[in-house]
């Protein structure tokens, strides 16, 4: 039963609704009714299929038609607002956010519609079916929506499907076009199918490409329905060849020669160049701007084999990934009209390679914001130095330096500022360096080798300053469009603590086990990174992303180390970690009506487990949890580990830092304006310690872990201009891990990030 509250309430939305319906009827020009949609109604003995019949006749006779929201069409209302001659912002404002423009009854062509759907009919098999139309009128708000009704006969389904051989059996693209027919999409009781035949033949046209008929074309396959043979609405299908088809289309070709041209500049195509043969490819250029030994492997088109599309798309993806290239053109050429023993035609390649400028030198300045709130300017200059041996090597130095401090932080951080400055080298070759041949092992991309060594200082003031040295050696490569692989079986890194202030010592010194996490010098290890990435593809209404990394150190130097005076592990006097360490990142992007509006949901795992004699995690090592690109309702590096709460006023910057890492995040992502996008947000997660320390107590894991999550909800606002994303996110707690649930929504969290958090 309705109470008096709710009645009154359901009567105030009557009202609302009968006002809008009239207020706009007033703006409706005197002969002109809108037009509310249109309704298909299918009768039929047979309900099989029936939804994706509805769905096809349906998107055959779209038309826009106007929003409505409890009865209202706000969007159409605000529209004509916005049309007076005084209309105010908010009318303007709301026009421009949810206006719609007004669909009349007048542009229908019944008629017509009724034709498109007669054809969609037969086009899917049932002929015979009949189509009629009825007006329903609504004299109220001067509305008019259109039924259709569908009295839907018995379809036509396929009893056989066979080629019909007209010329001369002995033609091979016969034996092929049969051999095609084994992975045909027609299946026996099959509806007849327009679209269907259509993608068939355009399959049939793709799988004799790919085995040599250059000059092939689906519009040469025709088909033939015979329903003469049969009283139960089934039909034959014959598949044949259509006269007069040029007969240098019905053989295949193969390619006998490639030509190679490795610095092609518009500007010297009428140069003559010398020519340089190298496992039967020739290579023209007048020096040697590309080794050819190098070149070679990333060329998949092979000399006297039939010619393939596909190949060429992959030498072309090849070619590109290479980072030398600015433009990479593949052309073919019919070289004669004789054919050879075997009824092969010949072609002619050649793939001009138009090259970037060989170096390049970039400054930038930047305003850079980090997940740990420190903000500030940063200078670097970055040159690069493209093809270096002449085999496609990309050398990339830079230098760096920059000034930031700490902002939005939590009393006792904020105030903090860092000192940054950096020199960084790296090589990236274009091929596999192993002892052994693996190349052909990849079919998709050739592996690359990156070579990598850093220098870095880095002036915290006010508690240390920190010196260090990394190098790696790894490769890089693509599984296929959406997985990448990285892996590095050599990582060093050497960190120094230098000078330190009483602040930090008295930090070390109530937490032994922080001072052990400094107190590792060297670093020496593997690391293995996987991603599979669906997100990257803009076709896709939903895409998955889901990535793993493993880190590993200490092993191979366990074989040649020692053990010092208080039994930690040394190579050559310095302490080293041992450790391992994993995680895997979930993400998933749903687009809803448009590509601005999103559902994204992540989840996070890590773990790290200190082996040997190794108590902790390296610091660097470690996971946190809070910040802008985490759980945003809580600062940077202040949740956790565990039910852990610092005392107040006091720094513990570094101890909110933990072996394992849980965190899930959902957020609905809307626009607002053309640039400006909106979200709301919903984070939880935390931090833990493998081993009990006495310095943070309530901080390892246990099997209570659920219940120490913290959770917060917020909203923000991103200004998105062609991909760089200013972002602020404003959340509030809704639970503290050592707390139940409580919204605090008087102690809510500002986030300044660039970019999006996932």
């Amino acid at each position: 039963m309705l109470t008096k509250r709710s009645t009154l309430y359901l009567y105030f939305i009557i009202l609302v609704v009968l006002t809008s319906s009239c207020s706009l009827n007033k703006f409706l020009p005197q002969d002109k009714i809108l037009f509310t949609g249109a309704e298909i109604e299918v009768n039929a003995d047979e309900v099989k299929q029936i939804s994706e019949l509805k769905s096809k006749l349906n998107s055959a006779i779209k038309r826009n038609a106007n929003s409505t929201f409890l009865g209202m069409r706000l969007g159409l209302y605000y529209h004509f607002k916005a049309q007076k001659e005084n209309p105010g912002f908010i009318n303007k404002f709301l026009d421009k956010q949810i206006g719609e423009d007004p669909y009349y009854f007048e542009s229908i062509d019944i008629d017509t519609d009724e034709n498109i759907l007669a054809n969609r009919l037969q086009n899917s098999g049932y002929f015979g079916s009949k189509v009629t139309s009825s007006l329903e009128r609504d004299s109220t708000d001067r509305s008019i929506s259109v039924k259709y009704s569908i009295d839907l006969a018995k379809p036509y389904r396929l009893k056989s499907y066979t080629l019909q051989k007209t010329l001369e059996d002995t033609l091979t693209i016969y034996k092929d076009i049969q051999s095609s027919l084994q992975s045909s999409i027609i299946k026996e009781n099959g509806l007849f199918d327009l679209t269907q035949l259509k993608a068939e033949r355009e399959r049939i046209d793709q799988y004799l490409k790919q085995r040599g008929y250059y000059n092939f074309n689906s519009n040469f396959l025709i088909f033939e329905a015979d329903t003469n043979h049969y009283d139960q609405r089934k039909f034959d299908l014959f598949l044949r060849l259509k006269t007069k088809v040029p007969k240098k289309s019905l053989v295949p070709y193969s390619v006998d020669e490639v030509n190679i041209h490795p610095n092609r500049l518009l500007s010297s195509e009428t140069e003559t160049r010398d020519t340089t043969n190298y496992m039967g490819y020739n290579f023209i250029q007048d020096s040697v701007f590309f080794k050819p030994k190098r070149l070679e492997p990333y060329v998949l088109i092979e000399l006297n084999k039939a010619y393939n599309p596909e190949t060429s798309k992959y030498t072309s993806r090849r070619l590109s990934s290479l980072q030398t290239y600015k433009f990479v053109n593949i052309n073919y050429t019919e070289k004669d009209t004789l054919e050879d023993n075997e009824g092969n035609r010949h072609l002619k390649v050649d793939i001009y390679l138009s090259p970037l400028n060989k170096r390049s030198l970039r400054l930038e300045l930047q305003a850079v914001t980090k997940s740990n709130n420190f903000s500030g300017p940063s200078l670097s200059v970055v040159y690069s130095n493209r093809n270096l041996f002449k085999g496609g090597e990309l050398l990339r130095l830079s230098a760096s330096g920059g000034y930031e401090q700490q902002f939005f932080g939590r009393t006792g951080d904020q105030g903090l500022s860092s000192i940054q400055l950096g020199l960084n080298a790296s090589i990236l070759f274009p091929r596999l360096i192993f002892p052994i041949d693996l190349s052909e092992s990849f079919e998709y991309a050739i592996p690359k080798t990156k070579v990598s060594f850093g220098l870095d200082y880095l002036n915290r003031t006010q508690l240390y300053t920190l010196n260090s040295v990394s190098s790696s050696f790894g490769y890089l490569w693509e599984g296929n469009s959406y997985v990448t692989h990285e892996f590095r079986p050599l990582t060093i890194q050497y960190v120094s603590l230098g000078e330190t202030s009483a602040e930090f010592d008295k930090i070390l010194d109530e937490n032994p086990f922080l001072r052990r996490s400094f107190d590792q010098q060297f670093i020496a290890g593997l690391t293995y990174n996987f991603t599979y990435d669906e997100i990257v593809d803009q076709s896709k209404s939903g895409g998955l992303y889901f990535g793993a990394n493993y880190d590993m150190a200490g092993n191979a130097l366990n074989l040649v180390g020692s053990e010092n005076d208080q039994r930690q592990n040394t190579f050559l006097g310095l302490e080293y970690a041992h450790y391992l360490k994993a995680d895997i990142e979930f993400r998933y992007h749903l687009k809803l009506d448009n590509n601005r509006q999103k559902l994204v949901a992540r989840i996070f795992g890590g773990v790290g487990q200190p082996l040997g004699t190794t108590e902790s995690l390296p610091f660097v090592k470690q996971y946190f949890s809070g910040g802008p690109y985490s759980v945003r309702a809580f600062r940077i590096r202040s949740l956790g580990p565990g039910t852990y709460s610092p005392e107040d006023g006091s720094n513990s910057f570094f101890d909110q830092s933990g072996d394992i890492k849980l965190e899930a995040n959902l957020e609905y992502r809307f626009p607002i304006t053309e640039f400006l996008n909106g979200a709301f947000f919903a984070d939880a997660g935390n931090v833990w310690l493998m081993q009990e320390n006495e310095a943070i107590p309530g901080g390892r894991f246990s099997s209570s872990f659920m219940n120490e999550l913290g959770a917060g909800i917020g909203f923000g606002l991103r200004v998105d201009i062609q991909g760089f994303v200013i972002r602020l996110d404003l959340a509030s707690p809704i639970k503290e891990p050592s707390t139940s649930w409580n919204f605090e929504s008087s102690s809510p969290v500002l986030n300044f990030a660039i970019g999006y958090p996932f």
